[in-house]
This record gives structure tokens, sequence and C-alpha cells, in this order.
């Protein structure tokens, strides 16, 4: 089983009729990262997360994840990303993904321990309140002067779909993506798991140097919750906004870092719960 979608065969019911039909469904599968650093001992290695997510787009997965937890602060932290052996997907091995860290790069095994659990529903767990953001060195958005038009933000979500590729073929994936000012998709991926998405997306734009990401925003296909409120802090994104609801603590997390938070994005119409001056 390899790609974003799997052909598999279903019966199809509609009304009092059966058909039997070839369908596409979004694949599934885990991926475990291993991070390689060094030690007062020397070098040693990590399992620092295993997520299920959408194969594909792994190195920026790994990166955006690490970068978005505080284990990393730049690209240049990184040495190498790589999957473990040969990535043929009969072997195992393009389901393992190991990011090697230069050396002086400091880690806190024990915070990651605390932290790092993942599935593709709930995101990082345990992250329940807004300490944990505070002690990890993310910046207030209070001074970002970047501004988005109201035209700009209503397109959105028309675009987002139209970059789906995979869920036009299953109905089975989010999507997150970064925008510019004029409404064009810098960073666009798809994954089972929302937050697998975002974190694509961010280690991209850690990849091309745009971290921090001050003059884009970042729109996900459902709803805003506080991992993915976490995430675009984390990136130093002034704006994130989602076709679905905010959870309470997502608006809460809005509101102390100044980033603007829509929701319920549809149409022409769209809630604002944060930050709302910097929507023209």
């Amino acid at each position: 089983m390899s790609g974003s979608s799997l052909a598999t065969s279903i019966n199809k019911i509609s009304g009092n009729s059966q058909t039997v039909r070839d369908d596409q469904v979004a694949v599934e599968e885990p991926l475990e990262i291993r991070l390689g650093f060094e030690t007062d001992s020397g070098r040693t290695e990590s399992s620092v997360s295993i997520t299920m997510r959408t194969p594909g787009d792994d190195a920026e997965l790994a990166i955006g994840f690490l970068f978005t937890e505080a284990i990393i602060q730049s690209a240049g932290d990184i040495a190498l990303v790589k999957h473990c052996g040969p990535a043929a997907p009969d072997s195992g091995n393009h389901n393992v993904i190991r990011v090697e860290l230069e050396s002086g790069v400091n880690v806190d095994l024990e915070r990651m321990q605390r932290h790092f659990y993942t599935t593709s529903s709930c995101g990082v767990c345990g992250k329940t309140s807004l300490e944990a953001l505070r002690t990890c060195g993310a910046a207030q958005q209070t001074d970002i002067a970047t501004r988005f038009s109201k035209a700009v933000v209503t397109a959105l979500p028309e675009r987002l779909r139209a970059a789906q590729a995979t869920f036009a073929a299953t109905g089975g994936l989010h999507a997150a993506a970064a925008f510019n000012t004029a409404g064009e998709l810098v960073a666009c991926y798809e994954d089972i798991g929302r937050h697998n998405a975002v974190d694509k997306v961010v280690g991209e734009l850690l990849s091309q140097g745009l971290i921090p990401a001050t003059e884009l925003g970042l729109i996900v296909s459902g709803r805003a919750s506080f991992e993915l409120m976490q995430k675009a802090v984390m990136a130093g994104m002034p704006l994130l906004a989602a076709v679905s609801a905010p959870s309470s603590l997502a608006i809460e997390l809005a509101r102390e870092f100044n980033v603007t938070l829509v929701g319920f994005l549809r149409g022409d119409t769209f809630n604002i719960y944060a930050a709302e001056e910097r929507i023209a």
C-alpha cells in the first residue's frame, strides 16, 4: 500500500438498489519519527512520536512537528532527514523517518516524554494549558502589521478545495495551507490528521526560510483546535482561518497571543473570535 489513496471494492446502496463498484479511500499508516542527537556520552537516538498519517511528505511532517513542539529552533538545527532504510512500501521502512540534528543542539528528553503522544484524531495530547506554550518561546503577535482583506479571506475555502486532489477522490482527508495577503497558497498539504497537514505546511515553510511566517496566514479545512492554534503561534503566523468551529481553548490562545482567529468561513460569511483588526 502506497500513495495517498487506495482502490477498494464497495457495495453502494441507493434506495432499493445495490451496486458493486470500485472506490478510492484515503491511506492511513503510522509514521515513527526518530531523533538522532548528541549527548555528553556521544550520539544517540530516541523515538519521539508515532502518528497516524497519510504517506508522503514525511520529511516536511517530521520537520514541522519538531519545530512546532520546540525541539528545534530553525532549519539549521537539522543535519539530515531520511527514511530508515529502503523506502519501498513493502519494506516497512517507509513508515520510520530519522531526523539527525547538528552537533551542539540541545534536546530536552524529559519534555518529549511528558508531551509527545500523537494520533490522527487528537493531535498532541496533554497540552491543556497555555503555560506549556508560554515556556516554549512563542511570541506575541501584537506588533505584526500584516492585514488581510475580506475578499481574500472569503475566497480561501474554494482555493483550498481546488488544491485538494486526494480529497476530491476520497472525501477522507483534511487540508491546510499557508497563504499570502494576495490570497495565493504558498504551501498546501493534505493528511488524514489535521495536525499533520499543518505540520507539513510549517515544515515546508521552515525549509524555505519563511519562519517566522509573519506575512502569511493559515487556513484549515476543519475545526480550529488548540493544537492547530499552537502550531500557528509557533510558526509566527498572525491569522488562522477555519471552515468550521474553533474550540474554547483555541479562542483563549488566539486572544492571549493576539492571533486573528476566523471560524465558520463559508461563502461570504465568517466569524472573527480574536484580533479583528487584521481583517481589512
